[in-house]
């Protein structure tokens, strides 16, 4: 168990964007192989971000990543759907519009590869600052697997190479 995993609800509590995406991966990890866990996390996390107050952009670059991360098999993608519609119509909200919706149902890899490797992206030159052009060119033509071991990588990794190269973590 890491620091992190011990903190995970301390992390939901907070209002950093970094501690929700932390959340996610831990829960990601949690749940491999766990459709059913993983459902119910995933609505926990979404759930999460209609309660924020944050604009809207936020809240659905959150729910692109927490979709990336937390993938589920269509029959569950379904009921997610259904329970973000009830959702927004409690709370009178129409943060995913129906065309993004219907993306999320046809799972546009495409799309969350490009927004992924975006907010990927930003997290890597959060910690280690502005990306050589290596890097950049590493995220821009990356696949949805790449993308998704270099952010499990960006956690422990002790310098931007180590994030890239998978051998060294």
């Amino acid at each position: 168990m890491t620091d992190y995993e011990e903190k995970a609800d301390e992390l939901l509590e907070s209002d950093n964007v970094f501690g929700l995406i932390t959340v996610a991966h831990i829960l990601t990890q949690q749940t491999r192989k766990r459709n059913q866990y993983r459902y119910e996390a995933k609505l926990r996390l979404v759930r999460l971000l209609y309660e924020r107050h944050w604009d809207k952009q936020r809240i659905i670059d959150l729910f692109s990543v927490v979709d990336w991360l937390m993938q589920l098999p269509e029959w569950l993608n379904n009921q997610l759907r259904q329970e973000l519609e009830a959702i927004e119509e409690s709370k009178q909200m129409k943060y995913i519009t129906s065309v993004e919706r219907i993306g999320i149902a046809k799972g546009m890899a495409q799309g969350r590869v490009e927004g992924g490797s975006r907010l990927l992206k930003k997290l890597i030159e959060r910690r280690f600052g502005v990306l050589p052009q290596w890097a950049l060119d590493q995220l821009s033509t990356a696949s949805e697997q790449q993308l998704e071991t270099w952010g499990e990588s960006l956690l422990t990794a002790p310098t931007l190479e180590a994030v890239f190269n998978n051998d060294a973590n």
